[in-house]
């Protein structure tokens, strides 16, 4: 006999859905059965579910196909929604599936019955299933709901009497390409505003990819506009090999000061740029008032922002642009204390061609960003697009279980990624692929410099403790071993790069915790 929650596997697996992240519970485990039974789903456990839904965001930026978890009722799904808000602001394809008590059991209000669609409905897509005869509909319907396009979060509740009573026969669909939309916008306006001079481009979405930061540079050069990529996009193309543009600033200040010049803004990929948050005497809106907006391509309806700048390059006769060769300056090691700029050196001069890296960095990645990764050999970057912390490690995992043939580098900043140090062990069980650097400055640094902002020079005792993380000092060499991942702990630029060698050389996890001076 076929139960819903087979229906729900076999219909998903059919639609292209290949894995699952999982962290179930006594309402899911007609599911944990289903898995058990379906071969072709590749399972993996996480341990708590943050790690779950971030593995799932990662998995499907990096294969572009929709990635699958498995969460206990509404507290399983709270545990993990701060990477799908994540996943969110990054246009990701995932599917939640989340047990719900029968409703005979829900009038009840049983310990853990809470509002679940609430929770989902703040973060995507949200359908609750009926009956265990719709099961296969609805597998298929939150598949196509999780692309879009966009690509969005898609989320069943789903009862376990659902689960459990016999289901339908599993339906059959494979990949819409009508889901994908590639058409193109007239370029006709933006072409006719660059013209006019003090232009700007703003890039995000797969205006990051190789094709599209070619066709800008082509744009840039028969415009003299500024470009620029927007703060924290999802995915981008780095390395020697593609053109340079600078990321629009954080703080709303620098910003401004970027953009001040600027007459006519075209978004390709993105959306008309606003501050992370509100400050005194402070714009939310960061664009001149009064300049020009021209949406190239909107992020929300799918259409390939490359091939529109493309077509932007070729309405206004914008030849190819030579790439002058770009040189990484050898990385020779003095035996002295890591600073973040000699940290970001040796990451540059050792990442290995084609790696993935996983910018959780934080405030130590601002010279990464702006200076060294640009030098690296050709890699693929990953950053926080919704600022909420915990998202690096996650997204390592499973951007290492989507392509093995790639080495993975989790960029990552101490006090993040204790939010979510629990894919450490994940790592472990799937040998993957990652190279961790914990860049350990035993502080909330972005918070220290927020009070400064706030005019705090000398911050007081519950200020300081606030962004502190001494007393004890954090052990990530102890934890990692704990979680089944060799690591060390370097403080010179010669063992970082010693480090860094070691970990490239072998296969599956490992950690290394940077001390910085």
């Amino acid at each position: 006999m076929n139960t819903g929650a087979f229906s729900l596997v076999v219909t998903a697996l059919r639609a292209g859905v290949e894995i699952c992240f999982a962290n179930p519970g006594t309402t899911e485990m007609p599911i944990v059965v289903a898995l058990d039974r379906v071969s072709g789903m590749r399972v993996v456990l996480g341990l708590f579910e943050g790690v779950c839904t971030g593995a799932a965001d990662g998995w499907a930026r990096m294969t572009g196909r929709p990635a699958a978890t498995l969460l206990h009722l509404g507290p399983g799904f709270a545990n993990g929604i701060a990477n799908l808000h994540n996943a969110r602001r990054a246009r990701t394809p995932v599917i939640n599936w989340i047990g719900d008590h029968p409703a005979r059991h829900l009038v009840f209000d049983a310990p853990l019955t809470s509002d679940i669609a609430a929770l989902a409905g703040s973060v995507g897509w949200t359908r609750t299933v009926k009956s265990a005869h719709e099961m296969a509909e609805a597998s298929l319907a939150a598949v196509e709901a999780a692309l879009g396009p966009p690509g969005r979060v898609a989320s069943l509740i789903i009862p376990a009497d659902c689960q459990w009573e016999p289901g339908p026969e599993p339906l059959s669909a494979p990949l819409s390409s009508a889901l994908r939309e590639t058409c193109n916008p007239a370029p006709q306006e933006a072409a006719r505003l660059l013209r006019k001079g003090r232009g700007g481009i703003l890039l995000g979405g797969n205006a990051l990819t190789e094709r599209g930061l070619r066709a800008a540079a082509r744009v840039a050069a028969a415009t003299a506009c500024g470009v620029w990529v927007e703060t924290f996009p999802a995915r981008q193309e780095c390395g020697r090999h593609v053109p340079l543009f600078p990321a629009l600033p954080y703080f709303p200040e620098q910003a401004t000061e970027a953009l001040a010049n600027v007459a006519s803004l075209v978004l390709a990929g993105t959306r008309d740029p606003v501050a992370f948050f509100a400050y005194p005497d402070q714009p939310s809106r960061l664009l001149p008032e009064g300049a020009a907006l021209c949406t190239l391509t909107d992020p929300e309806t799918g259409v390939d922002a490359a091939l529109a700048l493309e077509a932007l390059a070729q309405e206004l006769d914008a030849p190819a642009v030579a790439m002058l060769p770009r040189t990484m300056p050898a990385f020779v090691p003095g035996g002295q204390p890591l600073t973040p700029d000699a940290l970001c050196r040796a990451l540059a001069a050792f990442t290995p061609e084609n790696a993935i890296v996983v910018n959780e960095a934080a405030t130590t990645s601002l010279t990464w960003n702006a200076v060294h990764a640009s030098n690296a050999a050709p890699h693929t970057m990953l950053f926080i697009t919704g600022g909420a912390i915990g998202q690096g490690l996650p997204n390592a995992l499973g951007a290492a279980l989507a392509c093995p043939d790639r080495r993975v580098i989790a960029f990552q900043a101490d006090g993040s990624g204790l939010y979510t140090l629990q894919a450490l062990w994940s790592m472990a069980r799937k040998n993957a692929d990652v190279t961790v650097v914990v860049c350990a400055n035993r502080r909330y640094r972005i918070l220290q410099a927020e009070l400064a902002r706030a005019g705090v020079i000398e911050p007081g005792p519950k200020a300081q403790a606030l962004t502190d993380l001494t007393r004890p000092v954090v052990d990530w060499p102890a934890l990692a071993k704990g979680f089944g991942v060799p690591g060390c702990s370097v403080r010179t630029d010669g063992e970082f790069a010693d480090a860094l060698l070691r970990s490239f050389a072998e296969r599956g996890p490992s950690l290394i915790e940077a001390v910085l001076a």
